[in-house]
């Protein structure tokens, strides 16, 4: 049986015509609200290289739909390579929504993501066609479908404190500081998780919860209807190893193809740096960290480009393990094993069999 689900959310604004909402200590800020219509729409998820772009371009070929990406890296404009961002070709067969929409000193939030979902997948469906999700950004399926506290936004102060308390002790540190305060998050982050650790304590420190807190509200209708509205497919695999093969080929590619030209492009703007939201995605992050070692070396002693090579395959193999860890809290989605041969044809089955029962 496909798992359905109901998304109860308001038609709210689209996100660049909203303020931030800055609950105070002890307030909650609940989003989605329980009395609006419900969206439907199919979600494509699975973990990094598994195979979910040509699963999707496959359903855009047998049915009438528009993609909207739920990528946290996908937003970003000048980061194509290291993101396996659709290509051109991909992007002009089928309308791709959700890209290219930030700058890289831009942040883009799960709750901004939800709300310009939200208002996408109402003018998808208002031109007849399917909402087809598609990504691996775990929390911004989450805010969409489940709903999240308005969290303070990021406060370059306290971000600017914590990397000098960092400098000064390490992020391990700061990591067993975290565990004292918000236990839950801490469990799933790893000691040199710098960017998670920072955010966690930062949110923290602005408002006096713990981010975990931020991620318990729940508003899916326990009803019925609430079985008919979404179907949620997750890619996943049985050979753990099949796709660290996949995660290793895709980063080789990315070298070969101008992966290093395209960071040193970035960094050549001035006003980027390894603390930019943009810059602490998987890839981008190690090759920044790479090219700082170069520099620092001259060019008597360039770093072995195996080193970064090594450095960003394990960074990609740390986020399929998160993502995976994600995908197990959420029993009631559809699994299609991403090594099967026939994974593409289980998928179109699965929403061929949506189609018939929404129409």
């Amino acid at each position: 049986m496909i798992w359905y689900a109901q998304l109860n959310v308001p038609h709210a604004a689209r996100s660049d015509d909203s303020a931030p909402l800055l609950p105070g200590r002890n307030s909650v800020v609940k989003h989605p609200y329980p009395d609006a219509a419900p969206l439907r729409y199919v979600a494509l998820t699975g973990p990094t290289a598994a195979g979910k772009t040509a699963a999707a371009m496959a359903i855009a070929r047998a049915h009438a739909v528009e993609i909207v990406s739920v990528d946290s890296a996908l937003v970003y404009r000048g980061m194509d390579i290291g993101t396996a961002k659709p290509s051109a070709e991909e992007r002009a067969a089928v309308p791709h929504h959700l890209i290219d929409i930030r700058d890289p000193l831009q942040p883009y939030s799960a709750a901004e993501f939800a709300v310009d979902a939200r208002r996408l997948i109402n003018d998808i469906s208002a031109r007849g066609r399917l909402p087809l999700l598609v990504g691996g950004t775990m929390l911004y399926f989450k805010a969409l479908a489940q709903g999240l506290d308005a969290m303070p936004p990021a406060d370059p102060a306290i971000r600017a404190a914590l990397e000098a308390e960092a400098l000064a002790s390490g992020w391990p540190a700061l990591h067993a500081e975290l565990a004292r305060v918000d236990l839950i998050t801490a469990k799933r982050l790893a000691p040199n998780d710098s960017q998670r650790i920072q955010r966690a304590l930062e949110v923290y420190r602005a408002c006096g919860r713990p981010i975990s807190s931020f991620h318990t509200i729940k508003t899916i209708a326990d009803s019925e209807d609430a079985t008919r509205a979404t179907a949620f497919i997750s890619l996943e695999p049985q050979d753990r190893g099949w796709l660290h093969e996949r995660i290793a080929q895709r980063f080789d590619a990315m070298l070969a193809t101008g992966f290093l030209d395209e960071v040193r492009a970035l960094r050549a703007r001035g006003d980027l740096s390894a603390q930019a939201p943009a810059m602490r995605c998987v890839g981008y992050r190690q090759a920044w960290e790479w090219l700082d070692a170069q520099e620092a070396r001259g060019p008597g002693g360039l770093p072995s480009i195996h080193e970064l090579r090594d450095k960003g395959i394990f960074a990609t193999r740390q986020l399929a393990k998160r993502q995976l860890t994600w995908l197990r809290s959420m029993p009631a989605r559809r699994v299609v094993a991403c090594d099967d041969p026939t994974a593409v044809q289980q998928v179109l089955a699965l929403v061929q069999a949506f189609q018939e029962q929404r129409a």
